[in-house]
């Protein structure tokens, strides 16, 4: 029974976690004004970088900040408010733009900090749980972040302010993406080491090249064509014209049915058990698309063909080598 409280116990504090955070993050849509608009307005009309500040628990939220504004097209830098009294401020120069990020709005750090970036003109936009704060009446843009209490039991240990600060630096980052237009392509550019940045450049045209290309005339023998079916190791071969042209594909599959449908195999060739109409994409077609395309058509090679040429063949295995699924 002890057992059984403690394991209620543990439900009933994650999900009033979840409740105050969500809860929190909810409250921001109600806060949407022109200060918010305005800011992101400057903050695309920025000819230098955003750098984003913070101490605590904020910093570390700054950082993420960074990192999203980054990876979706805004030059940022993060410094911590304490370095930064303590000679880093010097990373900060004319045309940059300045967030800074606390609950309170009065950490000592800021009340040093702002003077100096006062007297070089550095706009400065602040994000804090207080308009009363010191911040609040020094900054330039104030954003407001709500927040009743803490996820905390306590209402001690930063959560719902770090949850609303984070949600706000997503905002911020994506609306300035569309002002941008930011395309996927672009993402890619800046992502080209992860599989996300892999699922959105690399084409099949990126791998079928490193393929063995099976192919066959119509006029084959059936051992001729399991020869190229199993010397290629791609589960299937192209059925072709004299002048390259895709006539059908001849899978492990149709091999099957066909020993089912047929006692005297010597009467055989290609053409007679080939499937017309295969599924063929383009050089430039996402690996991910090609994918996608398998798994809807339940198949496991898609044929690569440009200009009515057939150029080769993809294996559902090469994407899942790329570990893009």
């Amino acid at each position: 029974m002890e057992q059984i409280n403690i394991n209620s116990h543990i439900y009933e504090q994650a999900r009033k976690t979840f409740a105050a955070e969500s809860q929190s993050i909810a409250q921001l849509s109600q806060c949407l004004d022109d200060s918010f608009v305005q800011v992101v307005k400057q903050i695309y009309n920025t000819k230098g970088r955003i750098i984003v500040t913070g101490i605590g628990k904020s910093a570390l939220i700054a950082q993420k900040i960074v990192a999203t504004f980054n990876s979706t097209g805004t030059p940022s830098m993060f410094l911590h408010a304490a370095d930064a009294i303590h000679g880093d401020l010097g990373m900060v120069q004319q045309n940059d733009l300045v967030i800074i990020l606390s609950k309170s709005g009065d950490t000592p750090e800021f009340k040093v900090m702002v003077p100096y970036l006062k007297r070089l003109n550095i706009p400065m936009i602040a994000l804090v749980c207080s308009l009363k704060s010191f911040l609040a009446h020094s900054a330039n843009y104030v954003i407001y972040l709500p927040i009743e209490q803490e996820a905390c039991p306590h209402n001690l240990a930063p959560s719902s302010s770090t949850a609303v600060q984070m949600a706000m630096g997503d905002a911020l980052a994506f609306c300035v993406l569309q002002l941008r237009d930011f395309s996927t392509q672009d993402f890619a550019l800046l992502h080209p080491g992860g599989i996300l940045g892999k699922r959105l450049y690399l084409t099949v045209g990126d791998l079928y090249v490193h393929n063995h290309k099976p192919q066959v005339l119509p006029n084959a023998s059936i051992k001729n064509l399991i020869i190229e079916i199993s010397s290629k190791r791609l589960g299937a071969t192209a059925v072709i014209s004299s002048d390259n042209k895709l006539l059908g594909i001849i899978t492990d599959g149709d091999l099957r049915r066909m020993l089912k449908e047929y006692d005297d195999l010597n009467a055989l060739s290609a053409q007679d058990i080939m499937s017309p109409l295969p599924k063929t994409v383009s050089p430039g077609t996402l690996a991910i698309d090609a994918f996608e395309l398998m798994k809807a058509n339940s198949i496991t090679q898609v044929i690569i063909e440009e200009n009515k040429q057939y150029l080769g063949m993809v294996h559902i295995h090469d994407i899942i080598r790329e570990g893009l699924i």
